[in-house]
This record gives C-alpha cells, sequence and structure tokens, in this order.
C-alpha cells in the first residue's frame, strides 16, 4: 500500500537511495534536508535527485520547520545527521544541536502536535559499540574498552585481555553487546536510537532503529574528509595523492554496501516483525583499511599510489568492528547481495565523474591543532 513518506537527509548519500527505492515501490516522498555545504558542494540540488519527489529545504534545528515538513506524512525515515568522530570532538554544539536537537524536535512535534505518523525508521550507528567485541583464548569473549594511550603510545595497537594482557581477535559485534561511547558523534548516534525508540514505545509509534557499519558506494561525498574511509581514499586518489592510513593499516571495518542498507531499510518499513527494536546492518565480514585502499587502487589503475601508512593514532579510533548480523537476517530474511569488490568497482567508475576536492590533509592538520591525533616517538 501506497505511503506518503517523509526522508530527512533525503538528498544525501544513503537517505538519496532510500528515496529512489520508495519512488520505485510507488510511495509519495518528501525530502527535507538543508543541503549541508560540508556534503553538498553547491547549494544546487544533485543531478540525481529525482523530480517525483517534493523538496523542501530545511534543518532539522528549525522546530516549524520541521513540522511543515511533517504535514500529512506516514512514515519518517530519520537520516538527517552530521556526521565526523573527529570533527565532534570539537563542533561539540553542532553535532549536539544537529543530532541529538533534531531528533528532539521531531519527537516533541509528534508527542505534542496531531499527525498521522505509523513508523519511524531511525539512522543509528556501529559507532556506539565503541570498541566493541573481542576474544581471549583462554578467557573467553572481552568487551576491554577503548585501548590506553600508553599502549597506543608504544604502538601495540591490538585490544588487550584485560585479563591476561595477550592480544584480543575481534569477533561479530552482536546487538547486546554493551555501548561505550567515547565521541560526541558516537554519543548522539546513541540519543537518537534510544530516543527515538522510547518515543514509539511510549505513543505506540513503531519504531526501528538501524546500526550502521561502514557503508560505502556512489553519490558519497567525496569532497568531505569526514566521511567514510572509502570516499577519502578515492579523493586522494582521484587527486593523485596517496591513501594515508593510521596506525599500522591492520585495523579493520565491516564495509558494507549502501544498496544493502537500502534492504534493511525497506525491510524495516515493510515489516512488523522488529518493531521498537535496534538491529545491526553489515555485511558480517571484516576488511582491512590497508586492503581497502589496496583495491581502490588497483580498480581505479593507480597501483603506484601505496597507502601510507604513518604510525600516527587517533584519540578514541577503534581497533576491529565485524557486524553480527543474525538477528536482522532471521527477523526481516536480511542477506547482503553486494559483495565488496563488486561495490567497489561501481563506487571506482561512479567516482570517474565526480569532483574531488581532497581536504584531508586541512581535517589532519586541524585535528592534530586540537590534540586529537598523536604521532609516536
Amino acid at each position: 500500500m501506497s505511503k506518503h513518506i517523509l526522508v530527512t537527509g533525503g538528498m544525501g548519500f544513503i537517505g538519496s537511495y532510500i528515496v529512489d527505492e520508495l519512488l520505485r515501490c510507488g510511495h509519495t516522498v518528501r525530502i527535507f534536508d538543508s543541503l549541508d555545504p560540508q556534503v553538498h558542494t553547491t547549494e544546487e540540488i544533485p543531478d540525481y535527485a529525482s523530480p517525483k519527489v517534493e523538496f523542501i529545504r530545511g534543518d532539522v534545528r528549525d522546530y516549524d520547520a520541521f513540522k511543515k515538513a511533517l504535514d500529512g506524512i506516514e512514515v519518517v525515515f530519520h537520516k538527517a545527521a552530521a556526521v565526523g568522530m573527529g570533527q565532534s570532538q570539537y563542533e561539540i554544539k553542532k553535532y549536539v544541536d544537529v543530532n541529538t536537537g533534531g531528533t528532539a524536535n521531531l519527537l516533541d512535534i509528534l508527542a505534542n502536535h496531531k499527525h498521522r505518523i505509523e513508523k519511524i525508521v531511525v539512522a543509528a550507528s556501529q559507532t556506539s559499540y565503541g570498541e566493541g567485541l573481542y576474544a581471549c583464548p583462554k578467557h573467553g569473549p572481552q568487551t576491554p574498552g577503548f585501548r590506553p594511550v600508553e599502549q597506543l603510545e608504544r604502538g601495540e595497537w591490538e585490544p588487550k585481555c584485560p585479563v591476561c594482557s595477550v592480544d584480543l581477535a575481534p569477533i561479530p559485534i552482536h546487538e547486546e553487546t554493551k555501548r561505550t561511547c567515547d565521541a560526541i558523534y558516537a554519543m548522539t548516534k546513541t540519543h537518537q536510537e534510544e530516543m527515538v525508540l522510547s518515543i514509539g514505545r511510549t505513543y505506540d509509534i513503531p519504531a526501528v532503529a538501524l546500526r550502521y557499519f561502514n557503508v560505502y558506494g556512489p553519490r558519497q561525498s567525496l569532497s568531505n574528509p569526514y566521511t567514510g574511509v572509502s570516499a577519502i581514499f578515492m579523493s586522494r586518489l582521484k587527486n593523485d595523492h596517496c591513501p594515508v592510513i593510521y596506525e599500522d593499516g591492520k585495523q579493520s571495518r565491516d564495509f558494507v554496501s549502501v544498496h544493502d542498507v537500502v534492504q534493511a531499510n525497506m525491510l524495516a518499513l515493510e515489516k512488523s516483525d522488529g518493531d521498537y527494536q535496534a538491529f545491526n546492518v553489515g555485511s558480517g565480514k571484516n576488511t582491512s583499511i590497508e586492503q581497502i585502499a589496496l583495491i581502490l587502487a588497483n580498480i581505479y589503475g593507480k597501483e603506484h599510489l601505496k597507502p601510507e601508512i604513518v604510525g600516527e593514532y587517533r584519540a578514541g579510533d577503534t581497533r576491529h568492528s565485524i557486524a553480527d548480523i543474525s538477528k536482522i537476517s532471521e527477523t526481516y530474511g536480511f542477506e547482503p547481495t553486494v559483495h565488496l569488490q563488486q561495490g567497489m568497482v561501481e563506487l571506482v567508475e561512479w567516482a570517474h565523474g565526480v569532483e574531488a576536492v581532497d581536504g584531508f590533509t586541512k581535517a589532519q592538520t586541524e585535528l592534530q591543532s586540537r590534540g586529537l591525533m598523536q604521532t609516536l616517538e
């Protein structure tokens, strides 16, 4: 059945793909987006935006504009957010105002004004797990917390068992894993998730939180140095610069295609089995950061631009992150369909015709000036 759906942040990377799929399925879609210049290089509507949508340019921090955008809406995909772990540690007010405050506006409107909302799907984040879940060969599963600065200063990158101090091995993170936020961004994404689920339960509005792992694909901003690592590497390669990697390059992430993320969102819309719950959205596989840089350089035909592994570390960075996707698979039938190599080929092919301003060095200098990045002596 066709619905009237609002997608906040619908001109952005993930939001725009959700919009496309909603339109394909016959829904009526409205977008509420500020066209943040850090994400969108011009004030113009992106060329991939469909003329079939209603677009309201506005900021989630603007209560009245948000209230107007919700008029007549039945489903909300709340994807609007300020994104960036390092940047959130000094643009604190912005991240809290946009992420926590913007979500508070949405929920306050629903609690205090008449509406037709039947479901909310909110974008949550794997960053809320902090260092995540590991295993010790002697002492079993461990949640070691963030690595001590003293350990990082010695160049000892792997988390240690809190019992016997041996290196731990990463294991898939399930939804009940203890969450430890050590950055404002992670905190605000946790706020978004918990606020939406809480108010959903309070007012009987079905709500689902999807904890995205490392999403990649076309339409990522190649000029935003605070976005995903695959887009940052692409920006470097397009400008004939070597990808820069912190620590030793062996740190790993769960990379999931934007197309599989869209699949998860549509399942959350169409099925009620997961209402009022949170789900991991990932591939269930981990890949080292160094390997991502090598894959992209190879596909792009710039194998000579070898990754520069600098041995620096950033405060609050996690070592490994792998999603346990058994819950979303069992509840919704979610199954990743895009293989990493296939997805990276798609990203590179798209990137050929896209402008990429390499802002990495500027962002790195900003972090260094604020003591958020350290170099080994």
